[in-house]
């Protein structure tokens, strides 16, 4: 292949590098564009063609069901790995040794506490505010309690920072989860592990001895693992472009949460619990909605199945549908939710429908079925989501700030009005 690209426009012909991934990726740099022909640029709704950065983080390959981070598959790391090895792998390259994992879990914990103002901002929602919401806004609100900027050349000032929001950003979800049940808040046992952690401050109550279930600790940490980066996803996208103007680590962090509170990003799980409850409602026949599934004639569709990136099967899929029995069969619990919810897997996995279209159950599907079965309420789904892709985020930002890109600036198509005169209201 030639290392050039010609592109012709009105007889000029114009040459731009051709560039090739690690993973044998092929791009086209085409960043001297508009300054090579005046002013021309290139029109890509939603930058679907569009290489936004140079990233060593996380490969993804849609049509092979290829996910990666920093080179290591997704299955051996949610099977061999933890979330803080995986937190660590994807902010700093390499996998932990035992010294660094200890020494990385206790700077985090002695940056875990969150000033006692902060709860006056949380009492200040209603109870029915969505997690989200105020998740956002208490993320926001740690730059007013870390006033000084990082110093993105100080690998002391940036590790700290890491660390801040490492150990601050679990309590702040449970804090959003425990406002919405109405539940003393808590600051965690920095006795225990990151997750185990995380956990306790989430399911603790105030009159019970809290007792940790192997199995949900499990999944919980998996799913943390299959949701820490997905590449230049929406929310990743907004993190580094935000970062881009040399906002803080805070502030960013924050704007990636809102970006994934859309239900076309985060809030997938959300969408598929909210369809499973519809099925029910209507008499609880998924075979039903099977069929209205394959009526082109239907405007229903099944969330949870398929992926816009991946082309085959979701190989993180694959690794939480096993979680998610072993929930399931050690919760012992009867849902006829989830009973629809096994079902329409069940029939997605072996009719040819779904097989010749690729439309198998995603991650959202069993996370949503995960969380179900906790009893986490619907809103907290995207919440989950959030701090498990919160390493991505502060991976991702990172290696923008240390790679000194520039700051975003997108072009357009203009197609509004032509140059036209001001009229008087007078004669409107």
């Amino acid at each position: 292949m030639s290392d050039i690209a010609v592109l012709e426009i009105d007889g000029k012909r114009y040459e731009f590098p051709v560039l090739k991934g690690t993973e044998d990726e092929i791009t086209i740099d085409i960043s001297k564009l508009r300054g090579l022909t005046s002013g021309i640029t290139t029109l890509d709704p939603g930058f679907k063609n569009t290489s936004s950065c140079k990233s060593a983080v996380t490969f993804l390959d849609g049509e092979k069901g290829i996910l990666r981070y920093r080179g290591y598959s997704i299955e051996e790391l949610a099977d061999k790995s933890d979330f803080l090895e995986v937190i660590y792998l994807l902010i700093f390259g390499d996998l932990p040794t035992k010294k660094e994992k200890q020494q990385f879990h206790r700077d985090i914990q002695t940056k875990s506490l969150v000033d006692e103002d902060v709860k006056k901002i949380l009492d200040g929602f209603p109870k029915s505010a969505h997690p989200m919401g105020v998740l956002s806004a208490l993320t926001s609100a740690l730059t007013a309690f870390n006033p000084k900027s990082v110093d993105v050349r100080s690998e002391k000032d940036m590790y700290n920072a890491i660390c801040k929001i490492l150990g601050k950003f679990p309590v702040l979800v449970a804090w959003a989860y425990r406002k919405e049940e109405g539940l003393p808040l808590a600051y965690g046992d920095n006795s225990l592990g990151y997750v185990e952690n995380f956990i306790k401050m989430m399911f603790e109550l105030p009159n019970e001895k809290f007792v940790m279930n192997p199995v949900v600790l499990d999944a919980i940490d998996k799913l943390l693992i299959l949701h820490a980066d997905h590449e230049q996803n929406c929310s990743t996208s907004t993190v580094r472009v935000v970062g881009s103007s040399h906002a803080g680590l805070f502030a960013s962090i924050s704007s990636g949460i809102s970006a994934l509170w859309g239900p076309l990003h985060g809030g997938a799980n959300q969408a598929v619990i909210e369809m499973l409850e519809d099925i029910k409602a209507d008499g609880g026949d998924y075979k039903k909605y099977i069929a209205k599934a394959k009526d082109k004639n239907d405007p229903f569709r099944l969330m949870g199945f398929g992926h816009r990136v991946y082309k085959n099967f979701d190989p993180r899929a694959n690794i939480i549908k096993v979680a998610a029995e072993e929930v399931l069969n050690d919760l012992g619990i009867d849902d006829p939710v989830l009973d629809i919810a096994r079902g329409l897997a069940q029939v997605a996995l072996s009719d040819e429908y779904f097989k010749s279209r690729n439309l198998y159950p995603n991650v959202d599907f069993y996370s949503g079925i995960i969380y179900r079965a906790l009893g986490i309420p619907v809103p907290m789904f995207t919440a989950m989501f959030a701090l498990g892709r919160l390493p991505g985020w502060i991976a991702q930002w990172k290696e923008m700030r240390l790679n000194k890109e520039p700051i975003s600036r997108p072009r357009q198509l203009y197609i509004g009005a032509t140059e036209r005169a001001y009229v008087g209201i007078d004669k409107r």
